[in-house]
Formats: structure tokens, C-alpha cells, sequence
């Protein structure tokens, strides 16, 4: 999607090339976690060749012949299943769903080549922030065993906000507030912030509903006591929004 809307995210795709370098090791597999997709319980895209999920509408014929062939783990996504059974959340494999746009629209600049195996992690239901932090405190491991975990959403996603032209001071405000957290704060500081996100300036104006927020919450705990860096921030994009993004450590 990025090579024909170069001019609106031209940054933004930017920043994504530069992920591949600031990872540096090539992982050997990926979980994203995935603000397009929520269950009332945890699942995990379990299928060896993952279908294209196109979870949107309106937009042009292009958009929906993208390619992104990446192969599937069975295996990992068994595996992210049992380590959040065993820590007592419920999870499951899901052989059926493939790959949506929070995905493929990350991993196309990232990993063009698309050969590096991935699975997908639905956020939960109910959007409970300790649920999520428990689930990325749980599944941290990985990184270990070379697995890149992906946080998939937005820092600012209010889009009548967002496409009406009414956003960016809020926006800002929030991205300022956000930025602390991550940056600024780490272990159960950060995660008590983060558990009261709402209370945060313009949280909901921010976030009037927080899908694409608690993706980033399973990083956080995945992350434990890293403090995070801020690796893309624009104060327009679009025209009206503050947007960022983050990373710790190395995967």
C-alpha cells in the first residue's frame, strides 16, 4: 500500500525500512499482535500459508491485490498458546484466519521478501490493559529464542478526528503523555501508568475506543524493564495528528 500513497506516508514508511536495521539479527520468526483482530479469548494464527485477510472497505481495486506470501508457524503459534494457557490465559490456535492489513501493511516494507515465518495474536475482548501486559510478561520469552514481537495499532485513532481535520491538539497532547510512559518509565511504573491510560490527557479523545491501543500493551510486558525509544514520531499525518511509535531493546 506505501508505494502508492508515498506522498501522504512517506514518513511513516520511512521509519518501517529502518525497523529491518534497528532490529539488526534477522529474527527468526514474528508474532504481531494485531488490533484488527479481537476474540473473547486470546487466538493465534496457527495456518502454514496464511490467507490475505483484506479487513477493510472502500478503497481502490489495488488495495485489495496486495501480496504478502509469508509462510505460517504452526509450531510457534502452538507454542504462544500453551506458555499463555500454562501462565492462566486462555489461548488457542486458530488455522483459519490469515494475515490482515495490521500485519501486512507492517511487515511489506519491513521484510519485503516476505520468508520470514509469522503469526498473529488477537487482542482480547473486554481490552483489559493487565490482560494484555500478563499476556506480553508471558510470552517475553520469545525474544530469547529469536522471535520479533510486533505491537500493531495506533498511537492516535480517533478517525473522525483524524480524517475531519480536528485532531492534532489532542493528539499532541496525548503523544506527549505516551512518550513519558514509555520512555521515560519501566517496569511497574510504566505499567501503572499504562493501566490508567484513561486517566491520561485526551485518552479518550485519543482513543474513543482503544483497539488499536492494547496491542502495544502486550509489548510493554514483553519488554519488562527496557525502557523504550521513540523510533518515528510525526506532529502532522495526515494533515492533523500526532503519531508515533516505539521499540525495545533489540527484538
Amino acid at each position: 500500500m506505501a508505494e502508492r500513497g508515498e506522498t501522504r506516508f512517506g514518513e511513516l514508511e520511512a521509519s518501517l525500512r529502518e525497523m529491518r536495521k534497528e532490529i539488526g539479527t534477522r529474527p527468526k520468526a514474528v508474532l504481531v499482535v494485531s488490533g484488527h483482530w479481537e476474540t473473547p479469548e486470546f487466538r493465534v494464527s496457527s495456518a502454514a500459508e496464511p490467507k490475505m485477510e483484506f479487513d477493510y472497505y472502500g478503497f481502490p481495486d489495488w488495495a485489495y491485490r496486495i501480496r504478502y506470501d509469508a509462510p505460517g508457524s504452526p509450531a510457534l503459534a502452538v507454542r504462544v498458546a500453551e506458555i499463555l494457557n500454562e501462565g492462566g490465559i486462555a489461548a488457542s490456535p486458530d488455522s483459519v484466519r490469515g494475515l490482515d492489513h495490521g500485519t501486512f501493511s507492517l511487515m511489506k516494507p519491513i521484510y519485503p521478501e516476505a520468508e520470514m515465518p509469522i503469526v498473529q495474536l488477537s487482542i482480547h475482548a473486554g481490552y483489559d490493559p493487565e490482560v494484555h501486559l500478563r499476556a506480553g510478561r508471558l510470552l517475553g520469552r520469545l525474544r530469547d529464542e529469536g522471535v520479533l514481537i510486533i505491537g500493531s495499532g495506533s498511537s492516535f485513532h480517533n478517525m473522525r478526528a483524524l480524517m475531519g481535520g480536528g485532531g492534532q491538539a489532542d493528539s499532541l497532547e496525548f503523544d506527549r503523555w505516551l512518550t513519558h510512559a514509555l520512555v521515560d518509565e519501566c517496569g511497574e511504573d510504566r505499567a501503572a501508568l499504562l493501566k490508567n491510560w484513561t486517566e491520561a490527557p485526551a485518552a479518550r479523545a485519543a482513543h474513543p475506543r482503544e483497539d488499536h491501543l492494547v496491542p502495544l500493551f502486550v509489548a510493554v510486558g514483553a519488554a519488562q524493564d527496557e525502557l523504550g525509544a521513540r523510533v518515528y514520531h510525526e506532529e502532522a499525518f495526515l494533515g492533523n495528528a500526532a503519531m508515533s511509535s516505539y521499540r525495545f531493546g533489540a527484538l
